[in-house]
């Protein structure tokens, strides 16, 4: 056995409405690692970002899956979420990780997306390739 190593696989459709769910789902998800009220609300919030980023910049508003891969390590106390979408992908992923930097032109979006899942978890890394994708994988120790 894989050190109690507990693991749930989410899609979801690329709908803003969606977004809310995998932030839930997720809180439930890590409820098992006893995560402190800040802990969880630091880690709704770096989903809500990812999953807000494949929506509206890896699809575009259009039709697509967003998945989540999310791991729990109850006896490390480290949680994992991985969320991806097979979408436009990223050209440059040092420039779109910087703060303030967006594709939005309509001036709706800000910029920090990419900035808040730093702030809020305590591993960030993003692969991606365009027209094929992107996946962004954080982590967040739970307890220390």
């Amino acid at each position: 056995m894989e050190n109690c190593r507990e693991h749930i696989r989410l899609e979801i459709d690329s709908l803003s409405s969606n977004e809310e769910f995998a932030r839930v789902v997720t809180a439930v998800f890590m409820s098992r690692l006893n995560p402190t009220l800040e802990e969880v609300d630091d880690v709704k919030t770096a989903v809500s970002e990812a999953v807000t980023n494949a929506i509206i910049h890896g699809y575009q508003g259009g039709e697509g899956i967003v998945s989540m891969d999310i791991t729990a390590e109850p006896e490390e106390g480290i949680l994992t979420v991985c969320v991806g979408d097979k979408g436009t992908g990223i050209r440059d992923i040092k420039k779109a990780m910087e703060p303030m930097y967006t594709t939005d032109t309509t001036g709706e979006r800000s910029g920090m997306g990419f900035s808040f899942m730093e702030a809020f978890m305590d591993q960030v890394e993003v692969e991606s390739e365009p027209g094929k994708g992107t996946a962004v994988t954080m982590k967040k120790f739970i307890g220390r």
